[in-house]
């Protein structure tokens, strides 16, 4: 994973992903970005207990990133 990669990354989740994140009482927190192209998150605050938040990461989280940065290959979810 190049250095642009990792900073599209942190771009997509301060401009696209935290925001809506944050209006619903949560937010995500950048832990890791592997060279293999994973990613690791940790959802806090209201999503961090949530019942959906394997499918927030999923499908949102997960699919923006991968449209806004190929070289991801998947997020995995941290507690």
């Amino acid at each position: 994973m190049t250095d642009e990669s990792r900073a599209k990354i942190r771009e997509t989740l301060d401009k696209e992903i935290r925001p809506n994140l944050q209006a619903d009482g949560g937010d995500v927190e950048l832990v890791a970005v592997g060279d293999d192209g994973v990613v690791q998150l940790r959802l806090t605050g209201a999503c961090a207990g949530c019942p959906f938040s394997a499918m927030t990461l999923a499908i949102g989280v997960e699919q923006r990133l991968k449209a806004a940065v190929p070289e991801v290959v998947r997020v995995q979810p941290v507690s």
